[in-house]
């Protein structure tokens, strides 16, 4: 049976519910339609920390200031809490000093300061690690567990915006106002398609041209350390791999001390994040390794390195895991594209694992496109 609807869009992760926000704000009628029976990928395997400072600064920066803003607008309607705000970046030596220094005299760093070390075990004595020479604390960030909060962005889509779900329902072919599902015709006069990491099932050659391929990660929930943290936590290995940070001058030198004394967090592609869930319990992370068809295993060394890294960072013995998943994204040279194979068609994939961070803001850019009257 053939139904109709303004835009269908094909994927059910955030960036499909994102868009399918923006539509239905917009008074469309919305059609989500995901293979899956609920959103499974890349979507809910991550921190749910929506990141703003550190963001590349001409890219990804900016939209995910505007995502951010929209997160805050939606959560409590949908009823997600957001666990926490902000973010620490610990920063141990000399060099990760020089690069928040220069970050702080760019517009990145608006209502971010710099904490001595006093200062921070002032307020907030958790993060105890003599070694720690400065930090740098932001107001922007806002974390929701991930697991949860696409179900609830889902259900309050449906009920309150009116977001039809067609899920365990598979899309062979799109071409407006004709979308061909496993279950059927859907008749949409536009449609957004948001694979995530599948290039193969639409537009595999489209999607070829930018030359994506995939990043595994492995991720750690730690139980509940008897503590609050006021924020989501950094260190300075994030300062040689976001690139708002590793794109100023002043980052060569730090990059070069890392490749020395980090070799094997590096060739793991470690970096830190820690960020708390309402049961006290911490998300903890992350590992990268690259490949077309990642290897489905995860290196023991992985997790090693992680929680090596939390300890220096923290000060902290990190408490016993409880938990490990892996994910997986799309990567590619440029954080994000948008492509249109057809006058009322989009593509759109985040390529640098900002999902959360971007979702909302390259949804209104990319539903603007197609009706207009959007920034």
């Amino acid at each position: 049976m053939t139904r109709g609807y303004d835009l269908a869009i094909v994927g059910g992760g955030i960036i499909g519910l994102a868009h399918a926000y923006v539509a239905a704000k917009m008074g469309k009628s919305v059609v989500v339609i995901e293979r899956d029976t609920r959103a499974n990928g890349a979507s809910i395997r991550n921190f749910g920390f929506i990141t703003v400072t550190g963001q590349a600064r001409h890219t990804v920066w900016p939209t995910a200031r505007r995502s951010r803003d929209i997160w805050a607008e939606v959560a409590a309607p949908a009823g997600i809490a957001v666990e926490h705000r902000g973010l620490m970046l610990t920063a141990r030596y000399p060099e990760s000093v020089a690069v928040l220094e220069a970050f702080m005299r760019t517009e990145m760093a608006e209502d971010c300061a710099l904490l001595s070390p006093p200062q921070l075990r002032a307020h907030h004595p958790q993060i105890c690690a003599r070694s720690n020479l400065l930090t740098l604390w932001s107001p922007h960030e806002l974390r929701v567990e991930s697991r949860t909060a696409l179900p609830k962005l889902t259900s309050w889509l449906r009920d309150h915006w009116g977001v039809d779900f067609e899920t365990a329902t598979a899309a062979h072919h799109v071409d407006p106002p004709h979308i061909e599902t496993s279950r059927g015709t859907i008749k949409a006069e536009a449609a957004v398609i948001c694979p995530g990491d599948d290039f193969n099932s639409l537009f595999p050659v489209r999607i070829a041209n930018y030359q994506p391929t995939r990043c595994i990660l492995t991720m750690l929930r730690l139980a509940n350390p008897g503590f609050l943290l006021p924020a989501g936590v950094m260190s300075d290995l994030g300062l040689a791999r976001y690139e708002g940070y590793a794109a100023l001058p002043e980052a060569v030198a730090l990059k070069e001390k890392l490749a020395r004394d980090y070799a094997r967090h590096l060739a793991h592609g470690v970096h830190l994040i820690i960020v708390q869930s309402a049961d006290g319990s911490l998300v903890v992370g992350d590992s990268h390794h690259y490949d077309a068809t990642p290897w489905p295993f995860a290196a023991a060394e992985s997790e090693a390195l992680i929680l090596n890294e939390f300890r220096s960072a923290t000060g902290l013995t990190p408490p016993p895991v409880i938990e490990r998943w892996t994910g997986t994204y799309a990567s590619a040279a440029q954080p994000f594209f948008i492509d249109a194979p057809a006058p009322r068609t989009r593509i759109v994939m985040v390529t640098s694992g900002t999902g959360a961070s971007m979702s909302f803001g390259l949804a209104e850019r990319v539903i603007g496109s197609l009706y207009g009257g959007l920034r």
